[in-house]
């Protein structure tokens, strides 16, 4: 499996973040497709809205919501397997707009691909 990184959407776009793949439902606040330099948007990889909601980027709450969202991931073998097929090609970087660079659904999937490669 190539490189996958995760990258919040308002640090600068770099030649080295590879295939750049936007993972969140909602479009980032203020950013222009220009500037993010994305070659995907997989909203359908996005957790639910309802477990976004109840997420609500409480750290408290991490360990709970990955495992949620790995069951989302599980009921959705196609969206995964699409991400995958990317990231068998080269160096792969998750976007997200979340505030908290270690609890933030980018970083559950990169967690999720690693640990389930096929």
């Amino acid at each position: 499996m190539a490189e996958i990184r995760v990258k919040r959407a308002y640090r600068a776009a770099r030649l080295s973040d590879g295939a750049r793949i936007l993972v969140d439902r909602l479009w980032p606040r203020g950013m222009s497709r220009d500037r993010l330099r994305l070659v995907d948007w997989m909203r359908d990889i996005a957790p639910s809205e309802e477990l976004r909601h109840w997420f609500g980027h409480d750290p408290t709450r991490w360990e709970a919501f990955c495992e949620r969202y790995r069951q989302e991931l599980d009921r959705m073998p196609e969206v995964v397997a699409s991400l995958r097929a990317r990231v068998a090609e080269g160096p792969v970087t998750l976007v997200y707009a979340a505030k908290d660079e270690a609890h933030n659904n980018a970083v559950a999937l990169k967690t999720y691909l690693e640990a389930h490669p096929r």
